[in-house]
């Protein structure tokens, strides 16, 4: 069980390296996949933002899961904030000033399977030009063959805390909360 935890919390997760000798393929689904982001407004309110139809790739070694890997890229213009007014101030020059071009990253380090259905992901998140490790904490969902596609599928969710500041993206705090709470839940299926 452990080891098909590891396979699904790899497949979901957002990290890199290059493949290994005995590895296999996942692709994510962009079409399941979600990155949902909070933080406290003022103490007022809790306000929610999402990235979603973004793609990564897998490289899973089922001998040694500790050698698997996952990367995941996306643009911070295709954030969603449900109000077009934030979005545009979220890209402005009090938070990412960000360009076109600009990616977010996620690229895998290490793997600890904690149980059954957990895991610890570590890896480096690269977000407003700035690298930083974070740590996931993952949980399995479900791994077997998806009823409609016919082929091997995995999915999980992982939650993490990141601190805004850190990335130069701290304008307004304290009161707009420097944490800001993240919530994963992705689908990733074996390559072609």
């Amino acid at each position: 069980m452990k080891q098909l935890f590891a396979t699904a919390a790899i497949a979901a997760v957002t990290m890199s390296s290059p493949a290994f000798a005995a590895s296999e393929s996942y692709v994510l689904d962009a079409s399941h996949s979600q990155i949902v982001f909070s933080y406290n407004h003022l103490g007022y309110s809790t306000n929610y933002g999402m990235f979603s139809g973004f793609e990564g790739t897998i490289a899973f070694d089922q001998d040694n899961p500790a050698a698997s890997s996952v990367n995941v890229s996306f643009p911070v213009r295709s954030m969603m904030t449900g109000w077009e007014a934030r979005f545009e101030h979220f890209m402005g020059q009090d938070f990412f000033g960000a360009g076109e071009e600009e990616m977010v990253t996620f690229t895998s380090t290490s793997i600890e399977v904690t149980g059954d259905t957990t895991a610890l992901i570590t890896g480096d998140l690269t977000l407003n030009g700035v690298t930083k490790p974070i740590v996931l904490d993952a949980t399995l969902n479900q791994v077997g063959d998806h009823p409609m596609a016919n082929k091997p599928w995995a999915g999980f969710d992982a939650t993490t805390t990141l601190i805004r500041s850190e990335f130069n993206v701290g304008n307004f705090a304290p009161f707009v909360s420097d944490e800001v709470e993240v919530m994963i839940s992705v689908e990733a299926m074996k390559a072609e």
